[in-house]
């Protein structure tokens, strides 16, 4: 656990000193998000934010491939594969932060990306569904490449409010991180040091590093460098353990041992997921293009209905984590435990999000 949390240290502390710089840079290329009729902010913010978070993350990856335990990792190719990875949709959202891409190139970059993860032996090796189900491999990097390309998209639907993406992926990856270290630990023999605890460690302190420049009022943007970053990221976690574990090795309860392994990748990501998914039905239905921006996604839904701008982040931060450790609850707690700890927790998040408005309308956190 000790050199997870150096990980997590060295990629809060290199993002943090970091992003200044890249704000420099994004200020010196012209990469600004002018104010457009669907965004919340009066002026406009520079963005590229997501070349800081990139930066700790190879910093995190480079300390622990010198440290004793970690270091073991770096004796595959997997780790330098989502490095590369993160790097290609980091410079495709870079670009398309400094001049507006197509989404065909976006989309373009990601599949490269996506197909260099596989290449490298970040993939699902199998399917958690009634226990293991093993497919053929181009069925199974296929899917692979599917799984990269909703997360890196779902990260950047979510990002429309201050901090709401980086502090939405930061809950997302320890979530993950607590549900991999447990999956590692149960292992025989017990190992506790893996890719996607690595990966999920770095993750965290990425965020946390990036948040003071991104959080209400933002001086700096994530722009589609950080989202994509971001989503790549957080998807060769999930990849990298799910599909690769017995599901009996996570949990001795056999219920939870069917239905985790494929419900735990999906929670950790389900309120950027529940947002990108409504956005397509709602653009398509209306006849317009999937990929057609609009001012109805969730966080737009959470001012409307009177939160603050800080209020509504707080808040999807709160549904954030119910879901993705409520989820993670059931691996460490046994029996009904985790439903009434959860419930309570879902009550809770009803009563502020619908209540909080009317209870103190005037109040701006």
């Amino acid at each position: 656990m000790h050199e997870y949390v150096l990980i997590l240290l060295v990629a809060a502390a290199v993002t943090y000193i970091a992003t200044p710089f890249v704000r420099s840079l994004a200020v010196a290329t012209g990469a600004f998000t002018a104010v457009r009729e669907r965004d919340v902010h009066s002026t406009p913010i520079p963005r590229l934010g997501g070349v800081g978070i990139y930066i700790g993350f190879v910093a995190a990856a480079l300390v622990a491939r010198n440290l004793p335990y970690l270091g073991t990792l770096f004796a595959d190719r997997q780790i330098l594969g989502v490095l590369a990875a993160g790097g290609i949709v980091c410079l495709v959202g870079a670009f398309d932060d400094i001049r507006e891409l197509d989404w065909l190139t976006k989309l373009a970059g990601q599949i490269l990306a996506a197909g260099l993860m596989a290449y490298a032996g970040v993939q699902l090796l199998s399917l958690p569904i009634s226990g293991t189900t093993i497919l053929p491999t181009p069925v199974l990097v296929l899917f692979t490449i599917v799984v990269v390309i909703a997360s890196t998209n779902a990260v950047n639907f979510i990002d429309g409010l201050d901090g709401l993406a980086a502090g939405v992926v930061g809950i997302a990856a320890f979530a993950f991180f607590i549900y991999s270290y447990l999956v590692s630990r149960a292992f025989v023999p017990a190992n506790v040091f893996s890719v996607a605890t690595l990966i999920c460690a770095a993750l965290v302190g990425c965020c946390a590093g990036f948040l003071p420049h991104n959080f209400h009022p933002a001086r700096l943007f994530m722009g589609d460098s950080g989202a994509l970053t971001l989503g790549l990221l957080l998807s060769a976690a999930t990849i990298t353990l799910t599909g690769n574990v017995d599901p009996s090795e996570v949990t001795a309860n056999q219920v939870t041992a069917v239905f985790l392994p494929l419900v735990v990748p999906i929670a950790v990501l389900l309120l950027p997921l529940l947002d990108m998914v409504l956005a397509v039905i709602r653009r398509t239905r209306a006849g317009r293009r999937p990929w057609h921006p609009d001012a109805m996604h969730l966080h737009h839904r959470m001012l409307r209905i009177g939160h603050s701008h800080r209020r509504a982040v707080l808040i999807m931060y709160l549904w954030a984590a119910i879901v993705a450790l409520g989820s993670v609850s059931f691996v460490v707690w046994e029996g009904w435990r985790p439903l009434g700890v959860l419930g309570v927790a879902v009550v809770l998040g009803v009563v502020l999000t619908v209540w909080l408005p009317k209870w103190s309308p005037h109040k701006r956190l």
